[in-house]
């Protein structure tokens, strides 16, 4: 059974034993999120790295864009791996992207305004596994994004597998999920963190509120204690150094 991690380092680590766990049971689309104020992606994507060595020139990377690509290739310029951008969304210029001996593909915070080519770059990888790092595919909400374009970021993002979550609710509670394991709530009291419940799916932000407020087990599973430092107010310490 999975803990809950007490810095940003423990979570990268868990996300890549989650990711290699998933990629063994056949997980073709993966999504790992770190969800944490003012994160920066470029240096959580350095640790998380080495969960894709033994691909070497056989790892793809994109970002989101242009920019970001180029930032990428000259921080990594000793890299054995492919960077590029996800692109304009011209099919030819798309499926350029994609080769036949690329293995393993890894898509760093792609958001809400890529999904449609995103798709299109997953039509042609095929059956190939994917890994989505800190993606922020649910973006906007019904605000700047049509009716359309949210009918297919959603049936996209029905097709993936959360294999790392890790989320603050609050000072005092989170959402966590470590594949192949449940969802669960962790919340603080006295010191302590206690897993609350256990869930087979993502809670909905309602659910969510209601187990949080319960401050109760929401399973038969027994409630396990266990004392750790408060690991969103340490995680700042991490964060402020990875920004730095």
């Amino acid at each position: 059974m999975s803990e809950l991690p007490n810095s940003l380092e423990d979570a990268i680590a868990q996300s890549r034993i989650a990711v290699q766990a998933a990629l063994t049971d056949g997980c073709t689309r993966i999504q790992v999120e770190f969800l944490f104020p003012e994160l920066k992606f470029m240096p959580v994507a350095e640790q998380f790295l080495p969960a894709f060595t033994e691909y070497d020139s056989r790892l793809k990377i994109f970002f989101a864009d242009a920019g970001a690509a180029a930032l990428a290739r000259r921080d990594w310029a000793d890299a054995p791996f492919q960077i590029l951008d996800i692109g304009t969304g011209r099919a030819a210029s798309l499926q350029t992207k994609i080769q036949p001996e690329d293995e393993i593909f890894l898509f760093i915070a792609p958001t809400s305004v890529e999904v449609p080519q995103l798709e299109k770059l997953c039509e042609v990888i095929g059956d190939r596994p994917l890994v989505l790092l800190n993606p922020r595919l649910e973006d906007s909400g019904t605000v700047g994004i049509g009716y359309t374009a949210r009918k297919i970021r959603d049936r996209f993002i029905s097709t993936i597998e959360s294999a790392y979550y890790v989320r603050p609710i609050d000072d005092e509670s989170a959402l966590y999920r470590c594949y192949p394991g449940q969802w669960e709530v962790w919340l603080e009291t006295a010191g302590e963190y206690q897993r609350i419940a256990e869930l087979p799916t993502k809670p909905s932000g309602d659910d969510l509120d209601l187990i949080v407020l319960k401050g109760q087990p929401q399973t038969t599973t027994d409630a396990t204690p266990t004392r750790k430092p408060n690991v969103f107010k340490s995680l700042q310490r991490f964060l402020k150094a990875l920004s730095s």
